[in-house]
This record gives structure tokens, C-alpha cells and sequence, in this order.
């Protein structure tokens, strides 16, 4: 039975590149943000992009964007050039995509694990 996402097929192979891009990407705009390293919040958000799996992969993307919507519409940090939210808001774009690629992954190998 083949399917879609198993490893040793091409899906399965451009799952996992499509996965480790996006959590590459993620990781690159938020670091690459001027100003990231005095902001606690996404400091700490930052190792939970790199080391957990689906769930608490969700976790730490709805809390990233839950951060950027607090430092952009309730405290106005934004409004400062000196805080680049939009390097924020796509590494959260990127950590969702990621968290997507990797919920298909979980799912594949359930099946296949469910059909051993």
C-alpha cells in the first residue's frame, strides 16, 4: 500500500524538504530581525520552533502570532522602525507552513504505523 508522504517515495521526500525549508525559513526571518535577541518572547519561542514535533509545533506558531498581535495591535510596537514585525509575522507564516507539512508527515506515519 502506497501512501502519499511514505518514506522511500518522492512525496515523502519533498514532504520532508518542503518541512525542513519552512522551519529553516521561519527560523532565518526571525533571527535576522533587528532587535529579536532584546524581545524575551519570540527568545524564547525560538528553540521550540527547532525542537518540538506537531503539536507543540502549533503551540509555538499560535504563540509566536499571539506575541506579534500583542506587540502590534495592543502595545503599538510596530509603529517603532526599530521593532521589524514584518520579519516577525513571516517567520510565523513559515512556522504554520512548517507545522502543516509536518501534521501530514504525523499522519502518514500513523497509517503506516496503524497498518503494520
Amino acid at each position: 500500500m502506497a501512501l502519499f508522504g511514505s518514506p522511500g517515495k518522492l512525496s515523502g521526500l519533498l514532504l520532508r524538504i518542503g518541512q525542513c525549508f519552512s522551519a529553516a525559513a521561519s527560523i532565518g526571518f526571525m533571527v535576522s530581525a533587528h532587535g529579536f535577541f532584546n524581545s524575551t518572547a519570540f527568545w524564547y519561542c525560538f528553540p521550540s520552533i527547532i525542537l518540538v514535533t506537531a503539536i507543540l509545533s502549533l503551540a509555538a506558531a499560535c504563540s509566536s502570532a499571539g506575541v506579534t498581535v500583542l506587540y502590534s495591535r495592543d502595545l503599538g510596537y510596530c509603529k517603532s522602525p526599530q521593532i521589524p514585525c514584518s520579519h516577525f509575522k513571516a517567520s510565523i507564516l513559515f512556522a504554520f507552513i512548517s507545522w502543516f507539512l509536518l501534521a501530514i508527515s504525523s499522519h502518514v506515519t500513523f497509517w503506516l504505523l496503524a497498518a503494520v
